[in-house]
């Protein structure tokens, strides 16, 4: 997949199919459009997505916007589905006030050659956020492109939106982002050496720090799975500060990995949670803490088996 980034000069040397879109989250919705670009590699064209680096959202917002997936997360998730050219769209105040009608002419059509464009209901693009559907499919003759408009999709009569899993990351409701993804919500990062505590407690675990940025759900331990070098693991993990051992102010994630036991420091693992079990706490001692620990293990032994979890199962 070729990777376009930090430049507004550049130009494509085929016609393409484009889906344009924030695709924070790539949920539901943004894979119904991701299909309708995807099939037309049948006719011919290369598929392109374009996006924005940083998003509108963040670009515009107050504070530090919290984002469901980091530029790695979403770049693993196009490669894998074989889109071959990501297009990251330096937004800044100068970019984000081109005129609409110049950007469909010169980027959509000039630069990238599109012969079909796929987008959203909520498409919003250029000055003032005032380019729209309705905008595109006024210059689809004079530019000579087809135009994809993908409705909303709906999960339990909710409107699937990057707002709503937003909302639901932060109540940790976990199963129902997994509805709303079709995937597990992932926490993805480097194993880093910790203080070791797991393993004299009987219950090793590994650590990882998320990139700055992304959004976690509450702290607590969570029912989980993990990807190591292509191949799935069940797990239990703990997102916060570990307060009964720790004064740092460095939130992690603490996973335990059922059936492992090898030396993966240093290697770049992905952690899907599952399900919230429950908040993170300060405990009155170590003791304490390795009761709750083994608790916590037998239960999610328990859910991992009620739940049929697959392990060992190779990553296509």
């Amino acid at each position: 997949m070729q990777i376009i980034q930090g430049t507004t000069e550049f130009e494509l040397h085929k016609k393409s199919a484009v889906a344009i879109g924030k695709f924070d989250g790539i949920h539901l919705g943004h894979q119904k459009l991701l299909t309708k670009v995807m099939e037309q590699k049948k006719n011919g064209l290369q598929t392109v997505i374009f996006t924005f680096d940083p998003s509108p959202a963040a670009l515009f917002s107050t504070g530090k916007m919290k984002e469901l997936m980091t530029r790695e997360e979403k770049r693993a998730v196009f490669e894998q589905i074989g889109i071959d050219v990501l297009i990251e769209f330096p937004l800044t105040i100068e970019t984000a006030a081109t005129e609409p009608e110049r950007f469909v002419r010169e980027y959509l059509s000039e630069k990238l050659k599109a012969t079909v464009i796929a987008a959203g209901t909520d498409l919003s693009f250029g000055k003032k956020g005032a380019g729209n559907a309705e905008l595109l499919y006024s210059f689809a003759k004079e530019c000579g492109y087809h135009i994809e408009i993908i409705d909303k999709v709906s999960f339990a009569g909710e409107e699937i939106s990057s707002t709503l899993i937003r909302e639901s990351v932060e109540k940790g409701e976990m199963e129902k982002v997994t509805a709303l993804l079709g995937m597990p919500y992932k926490v993805q990062g480097i194993v880093e050496h910790g203080r070791k505590l797991g393993r004299t407690l009987g219950m090793p675990t590994v650590n990882i720090v998320p990139e700055e940025g992304k959004l976690l759900p509450p702290n607590g331990v969570y029912y989980s799975k993990v990807w190591v070098e292509g191949q799935d693991y069940r797990a239990i993990s703990n997102i916060g500060f570990k307060p009964t051992v720790s004064d740092t102010e460095r939130l992690g994630v603490e996973t335990y990995l059922y059936d492992f036991d090898a030396d993966i420091y240093g290697k770049e693992i992905v952690v899907e949670l599952l399900s919230y079990k429950r908040s993170e706490r300060k405990f009155d001692g170590v003791e304490a803490l390795k009761q709750q620990i083994h608790c916590d293990m037998e239960e999610g032994f328990s859910y991992h088996n009620l739940n049929k979890s697959k392990v060992g199962v190779k990553r296509k």
